[in-house]
């Protein structure tokens, strides 16, 4: 008799199965293209560049882990890891969602609610890559005016300000620490851009929950 797996072990199932599949697809494009057109990279500089850049990337896939999983949930986590661009767009959607649902991503109404408004995410966004591969040409010109540069400059800070007005204003006292901690490395250390965001969005993470911790043990919360 078969038995009925339960909706997050459906999604465990489901989703290293997929994960599994894409990560074959990916590494299966590089080795097609290889055999079809009989080039082959250097494996000596392709061994050095994996020495110099692969354990960053390792440990920044190991910190994404702990942190997002957490606030995404088993489904959203699965799905966002799969579709990318988490820190920008999946996050924000799920945690909003969430906020205005009222439930945390643990519980199964945030599972449910988590993956959904990630899919959405993602669904919108291949929606508007198609739509701009489509009319990108007849677009640039207007795209590319000088007027138009500053908003596009504003884009990402427009949208992460709301959402952090609205976390912050929930507890204040836990933001102060982490938000003043990435302005002074921001502001400080110039090797700091937007091309670390992916490292630094789980530092702070990190680091507020270590504070919260000495926060709480202190009775400041």
């Amino acid at each position: 008799m078969k038995k009925n797996l339960s909706y997050l072990d459906s999604v465990h199932r489901d989703g290293r199965i997929w994960n599994l599949s894409v990560m074959v697809l990916l590494m299966a494009f590089p080795i097609v293209v290889a055999v079809v057109f009989g080039v082959l990279p250097d494996w000596k500089a392709l061994g050095v560049g994996l020495v110099a850049t692969a354990p960053m990337y390792w440990a920044v896939g190991a910190i994404e882990t702990v942190t997002y999983v957490p606030m995404l949930g088993a489904g959203g986590s699965y799905l966002s890891f799969v579709t990318g661009n988490i820190s920008n767009l999946k996050l924000p959607c799920a945690l909003n969602a969430l906020e205005q649902n009222e439930v945390s991503a643990n519980s199964e109404e945030g599972e449910v609610i988590s993956t959904i408004a990630i899919a959405t995410s993602s669904i919108v966004t291949t929606v508007i890559i198609i739509i701009g591969v489509i009319l990108i040409a007849p677009l640039t010109p207007i795209l590319s005016a000088p007027v138009l540069q500053p908003a596009f400059a504003q884009i990402l800070p427009a949208l992460f300000g709301g959402l952090g007005v609205a976390f912050v204003s929930k507890n204040w006292k836990l933001a102060v620490a982490p938000v003043v901690l990435m302005l002074i490395l921001f502001i400080f250390v110039p090797a700091l851009d937007s091309g670390t965001v992916g490292i630094m969005v789980p530092v702070s993470a990190l680091f507020t929950i270590g504070t919260g911790r000495i926060l709480y043990k202190r009775g400041v919360l």
